[in-house]
């Protein structure tokens, strides 16, 4: 089958204008994403989607793909979905542009998972092995079933270990802070014991799609789950796409805000 890697790029952000130029480590964030894509065995070609000229420019002038697209697009997805209509790959791979730790074996694998003919749609999940997480409605979870097909995704924990969760939380440890960790009452043993014996995942957010399925799902309406918990995923699971999910060890931060910049540097500086 045939892939390619689609990266949305758009330049105006409540949070962060003119995020994807900002530099880092003397190339703008949006090179960083395209050059690890780049990397990915099994994708075919790689394509900045952008609505900003500029943008458009600058990944032009580092040697890079990309294509302008509509600047009405809601989502990302809508924004890939313009490109994939274009174009005949089987599979579209969705890398966000503010990832810059994106990392080539994180898109082969979400490209293989599309090798199972029942799947519509290809994501991964890392288990959560920091307490904070689980209670942070911006790392979204998710629940997959033997056969590794999402059954859910949610900003809530889930699933929700009600009677060990409940017995350490009536020994006083508080959803509000990184649970046993904090409290000298619990030991380290107990802690993992208590709370990774049974593992969450979290989602981490690159798609590959079927061509079709990506199609379908850009001319589907909001639906009630999506609009309640602002996950878009949620809308292929109402009108019964199948999302297969696949474990990565690999972690990922994406650039939402300044800050955020100073933690990828440093990460970036830690594989040096």
């Amino acid at each position: 089958m045939s892939a390619v890697v689609i990266i949305p790029a758009r330049y105006s952000s409540t949070r962060f204008p003119g995020k994807p130029l900002v530099p880092l480590k003397g190339k703008p964030l949006i090179q960083h994403v395209y050059e690890n894509s780049k990397g990915a065995r099994l994708a075919d070609d790689v394509i900045v989607a952008t609505d900003s000229e500029t943008i458009f420019e600058r990944v032009l002038s580092f040697g890079g793909r990309a294509v302008m697209t509509s600047p009405v697009h809601p989502s990302g997805t809508d924004r890939i979905a313009e490109v994939a209509a274009s174009m005949k790959y089987d599979i579209i791979v969705n890398v966000q542009g503010d990832e810059p730790l994106i990392r080539p074996e994180m898109i082969d694998d979400v490209i293989d998972i599309l090798s199972d003919c029942e799947a519509d749609i290809g994501t991964l999940v890392k288990k959560i092995d920091n307490p904070s997480e689980l209670w942070d409605p911006n790392v979204v979870k998710v629940v997959f079933n033997d056969q590794g097909f999402a059954l859910y995704f949610s900003r809530s924990p889930i699933p929700y270990h009600r009677d060990e969760w409940n017995r350490a939380l009536s020994r006083g440890i508080s959803e509000a802070r990184p649970f046993c960790l904090v409290n000298p009452l619990v030991t380290t043993a107990e802690c993992s014991a208590t709370f990774w014996g049974n593992s969450v995942f979290k989602h981490i957010g690159i798609y590959s799609y079927r061509r079709e399925a990506l199609l379908r799902l850009a001319g589907m309406r909001p639906t009630r789950l999506e609009v309640i918990e602002r996950l878009e995923q949620l809308r292929a699971l109402e009108n019964n796409m199948k999302i297969k999910v696949r474990e990565t060890l690999f972690e990922t931060i994406g650039v939402d805000t300044p800050e955020d910049m100073e933690r990828v540097e440093k990460c970036l500086n830690s594989y040096l």
